[in-house]
């Protein structure tokens, strides 16, 4: 049986792909591989290098003929004069405490965001939402207020949104502090580190008053006792801050006795602090004490105390 000119030709430059096969496999084995693998003793195998490669690579050739061996070729030559050389990078640090991100702010979601309340009032379901998201996407310790606000919206799904993370978030609270006022009273007599913590923690739910007036009126009684403990330690170590956090809680339940015991406190241990005036003007107009009110603020006008703009106003109107 006689074999045309095209099939003479397939069958010959099937064999030659056959034989450059089998001579680049028994090569790259008994050769390239080992010679390599001396020189890199001690050192981990390169995979390019290794029997295998040369054998998965003798079996791409048989099954593709000619262009296997090509793309063979062509990629060594390419190794060989355009990515040999070895890139410097010395200079380069990949460590992430080197990195800082740019993020372009997104103008037209800024423009379009307004406040809860606004939202609520114009009965904006779509800014509403939005504005909802907004808030749980950031730290929600110092919104729970107006996440609160949605609460009465019209709009069912912002407000059955607005329960659930407000449930989640007051539930993870109470827990905090029952733990926390657990461990208070395992603490040595020498340390306040759970004082400061709880009094911390607390005051920055309180204050946006998002519980019921029993659950409001409990917790701050706690407040109370957790800055007594405290107060009973080593009352130094208690901030200007801390002070008037706890004066203005005990205020907003009419607890007026214990919240002037602790405006007292505050002025005996920070007299040159704008706190030590504003809690007691605070205290004195909402009990209608004019006289201790006056008195205060004549305290404050000889003083030396930077005021702020909120106290400088109020003290434009009473004089």
């Amino acid at each position: 049986m006689t074999l045309t000119y095209e099939e003479e030709l397939f069958r010959s430059v099937l064999i030659i792909n056959l034989v450059a096969a089998v001579l680049y496999l028994l090569i790259g084995t008994l050769v390239v591989a080992p010679v390599r693998a001396r020189r890199r003793e001690g050192e981990e195998e390169i995979l390019r290098d290794n029997r295998r490669a040369y054998v998965l690579r003798f079996l791409v050739m048989v099954l593709c003929p000619v262009v296997g061996p090509l793309f063979f070729f062509v990629s060594h030559l390419l190794y060989l004069t355009v990515f040999r050389f070895q890139v410097d990078l010395d200079d380069v640090v990949f460590g992430k405490e080197r990195v800082r991100t740019q993020q372009k702010a997104d103008e037209n979601r800024e423009r379009n965001v307004i406040p809860v309340e606004e939202a609520i009032a114009v009965n904006d379901k779509k800014s509403l939402r939005m504005a909802m998201m907004n808030i749980i996407k950031g730290e929600m310790e110092d919104s729970l207020a107006s996440i609160a606000l949605a609460l009465d919206a019209e709009d069912s799904e912002s407000a059955h949104y607005a329960a659930a993370v407000l449930s989640s978030k007051l539930n993870e609270f109470r827990m905090d502090v029952q733990k926390l006022y657990g461990c208070l009273k395992e603490e040595p007599e020498d340390q306040t580190e759970c004082e400061e913590q709880l009094l911390n923690q607390m005051n920055s739910v309180l204050r946006q008053n998002v519980f019921t007036k029993m659950e409001q009126n409990r917790f701050v009684k706690m407040m109370d006792q957790v800055a007594e403990t405290f107060y009973a330690k080593d009352p130094w170590k208690i901030t200007d801050e801390q002070y008037e956090s706890v004066c203005l809680r005990l205020m907003e339940i009419n607890d007026f006795e214990n919240s002037g015991k602790w405006c007292q406190r505050l002025r005996e241990q920070y007299p040159d602090r704008l706190a030590a005036y504003t809690c007691r003007l605070k205290l004195y107009f909402t009990t209608r004490d004019r006289e201790a009110f006056f008195g205060a603020l004549e305290e404050l006008k000889r003083s030396d105390v930077v005021i702020n703009s909120e106290t400088l106003d109020m003290i434009r109107i009473f004089s």
